[in-house]
């Protein structure tokens, strides 16, 4: 009960993040994914057990918990490579895929793209653990991605927008996906911590190149409250809280909850003018509940699929 809660808590902070993201039109894209990330992994590594600690003497200098440093030096080369392509693939090359989806096609084509998710998790999960999907939660997942549709609609697009939704949708199922063998290593604390540092490395060499030397500048009073919302609640809180999920009901469940984000992103965005919520809307997440009863079991006997074991 506790891992589908907080995947949900998760998923609605991911939501509000759509939201969030239209007062920073105008902002440096990469650049901001940098500060983001960057601001986050400063943020998360005190909660991931990195603490410093004064050295003999009188100096200020400060050491890192050989604990955190004992865990990061036991992971393989293929381990670190693992969290660099989680962090390219799930963190910022989803985002910058929504961007230039949205650049040639209406925001709904994407959302409804990463709305499949679900189901795309639902059968990519099992057939790497060498097992049949469970028909609850496909069906579940299908719900919730029929849920996802109605709620976002269909809009405007070209081949252009539908390529860049599908690799939007595949940073999404990567996000979860990717992460599920280090979670017993790192935990959901730390691996969102390395996960957010590589990422903030790898943004701010993409705007370098993308950008130039205007690849980050000072953000008005908007834009840098919609920065500290991403970074300290949807990144720190929803990063770990999602982790958490996938940890305590497995993959296949948790992004279940992935529907939601659509639900949260209609439902916060009359707070800044940029949309409503009505009818279709309401029936849509009518949908997503329930495929997210299904898949979880609350409907019938979905069986559970396996839940990441925890570090020891």
């Amino acid at each position: 009960m506790l891992g589908a809660l907080l995947a949900a808590v998760a998923c609605c902070l991911v939501g509000a993040s759509f939201t969030a993201n239209s007062v920073l039109g105008d902002y440096p894209h990469a650049g901001g994914q940098a500060l983001r990330y960057g601001l986050a992994c400063a943020l998360l590594l005190p909660l991931a057990g990195w603490r410093g600690r004064a050295r003999r003497g009188g100096l200020d200098g400060r050491a890192p918990d050989g604990q955190v440093v004992g865990r990061l030096r036991k992971l393989s080369g293929r381990q670190w490579a693992r969290l660099a392509v989680l962090a390219a693939v799930g963190m910022v090359g989803f985002n910058l895929a929504v961007l230039a989806a949205e650049g040639s096609a209406e925001p709904a084509v994407p959302g409804v793209f990463v709305g499949c998710a679900p189901v795309v998790v639902a059968v990519i999960v099992p057939a790497l653990d060498g097992r049949r999907p469970a028909p609850a939660v496909v069906a579940g997942a299908l719900s919730v991605a029929a849920g996802a549709f109605v709620v976002q609609g269909w809009g405007r697009t070209d081949t252009a927008g539908l390529l860049w939704s599908a690799a939007a949708l595949g940073g999404e199922v990567g996000f979860a996906v990717l992460a599920v063998p280090v979670l017993r290593p790192l935990g959901p604390r730390l691996l969102s911590a390395v996960a957010c540092g590589l990422a903030a490395v790898e943004s701010a060499l993409l705007a370098l190149v993308l950008d130039g030397r205007g690849w980050l500048r000072a953000p008005d009073g908007g834009e840098a409250a919609a920065l500290l919302w991403q970074a300290a609640v949807v990144t720190v809180v929803g990063f770990v809280f999602w982790y958490v999920g996938v940890q305590r009901i497995g993959a296949e469940r948790a992004t279940l909850f992935s529907g939601l984000i659509p639900v949260s992103a209609a439902a916060t965005a009359p707070l800044v003018g940029t949309g409503g919520y009505g009818t279709a809307q309401a029936a849509g997440s009518l949908l997503v509940a329930l495929g997210v009863a299904l898949g979880s079991g609350v409907l019938g006997r979905a069986r559970a699929p396996r839940p990441v074991p925890r570090r020891p």
